[in-house]
């Protein structure tokens, strides 16, 4: 299961992360939950799913947002950043996308960023998904890879 070796990965590292999510609802969270010990690594989740939550809560800046819409990749990593920041987690990640059934802001269903990012300037990286499938195929694919970003960016 990626989430375990997401948690043993962080554990090993001595990080902790926090999540920002949108269109997945707190899955990523509750899937690293899952994982016996991930208290240790886990500092907690911000569903942001209303727009203005993601410029109030996590600090996306509001100008940003109104430009591009929540399906952004630059909107991903500031939710990342800011879950980071917000809950003193050495990482955070993020998901943001249209899940379905139809699309949202000109974006077809499945289309999904997901971002890890260190809080303030630190490093980050965003991959853009094209998922098919139903709503909740496409809300388990971005849960998986967030997991699977996560993953590859611990030792």
């Amino acid at each position: 299961m990626a989430a375990e070796g997401v948690v043993a990965a962080l554990r090993a590292a001595g990080l902790t992360v926090a999540t920002a999510e949108s269109l997945t609802a707190g899955q990523v969270s509750a899937t690293l939950a899952e994982v016996p010990g991930a208290s240790e690594v886990l500092r907690g989740g911000v569903v942001a799913y209303a727009t203005d939550v993601k410029a109030s809560v996590l600090g996306v800046p509001a100008g940003h947002l109104e430009r591009t819409g929540p399906v952004d990749a630059d909107v991903a990593v500031a939710m990342a950043r800011g879950a980071a920041q917000l809950l003193h987690a050495d990482l955070g990640v993020a998901t943001t996308g249209v899940a379905g059934p139809g699309p949202h802001d000109g974006h077809p269903a499945g289309t999904v960023f997901v971002a890890v990012a260190a809080p303030g300037e630190g490093p980050s990286r965003v991959r853009r998904l094209a998922l098919d499938g139903d709503r909740a195929d496409v809300r388990a694919g971005a849960t998986a890879a967030a997991l699977d970003l996560l993953r590859e960016l611990l030792p």
